[in-house]
């Protein structure tokens, strides 16, 4: 009886979800890096071109997005003091109804921000996960920055033209596996090397979580159908790559990882 209690309750969570706003996909993965001109030239190898950036009053770009799709951006921040710390910054998620979502996460116990208008012209909201970092959200808005650049910037040579997911290692899988299942709305099963999360009304969405160990940092997961073809594809861009399995590994000039995945759906 205890069982089908906690059964119906996990489904019941999961519907209410479903009822006031969903996660629909990733909306940007955000970096900062050591040089922009370097990265966007490097993402650029890859085929993904600039959409359109941000300068502050000086003149001086503050931030700039990188289009792997309509709906799916590198965010990419320069490192304006050396005690900001490089690499992997946040994820973005879409949601179809953000203020039906925030209401969800606010009932699921977590703080999310109030909605507010962002400067590309959409709707964000954020909050931080167990390890204090943010966790954003978005609804993209009719003419917003995003919207209105729809159907331009898209490399005719794109490695991958789509946001898999990202790897992600944390000290708690634990407090990771409640952040994301009974906070977010995940489903979570347990995989090889850690948790792997997905979400039934977003099914090419991946995040894998798994316990932090030395060396080992936040990978950016692109989904490709031939890692065989896209290693050779690599190469002969002048893009040094690891094929390991059903991964082809490449690294950008602060030494993040992306990594292009077979797979064809979560």
């Amino acid at each position: 009886m205890g069982i089908l209690a906690l059964t119906v309750l996990c489904v019941s969570s999961l519907r209410s979800f479903g009822q006031t706003g969903q996660i629909t996909g990733i909306g940007h993965i955000a970096y900062r890096v050591s040089d922009l001109d370097k990265e966007v030239a490097f993402l650029g190898k890859l085929g993904y071109e600039e959409s359109f950036g941000f300068t502050d009053a000086a003149g001086k770009t503050t931030e700039v997005f990188v289009k792997v799709n309509d709906r799916e951006f590198i965010e990419i921040y320069p490192q304006t003091d050396p005690a900001q710390p490089l690499g992997w910054m946040h994820v973005c998620y879409e949601a179809d109804d953000i203020n039906g979502l925030v209401a969800s996460l606010t009932a699921h116990g977590l703080q999310p921000k109030p909605v507010r208008k962002a400067g590309a012209g959409n709707l964000i909201s954020s909050l931080d996960d167990p390890e204090k970092r943010v966790t954003e959200f978005t609804q993209y808005m009719p003419g917003s920055r995003h919207t209105l650049d729809k159907g331009l910037h898209l490399g005719q040579h794109r490695v991958s033209d789509k946001l898999l997911g990202f790897e992600v290692p944390v000290p708690d899988v634990e407090a990771a596996r409640k952040f994301y299942v009974a906070g977010l709305g995940f489903e979570a099963r347990e995989g090889r090397e850690g948790l792997r999360l997905s979400l039934p009304g977003a099914p090419d969405l991946r995040i894998q979580i798994r316990a932090a160990a030395a060396g080992g940092g936040p990978e950016t997961l692109f989904r490709v159908t031939d890692t065989e073809k896209t290693a050779e594809q690599l190469k002969a861009l002048g893009i040094a790559a690891k094929q390991e399995r059903n991964r082809v590994l490449v690294s950008d000039p602060d030494g993040n990882v992306f990594a292009f995945v077979a797979s064809r759906n979560r």
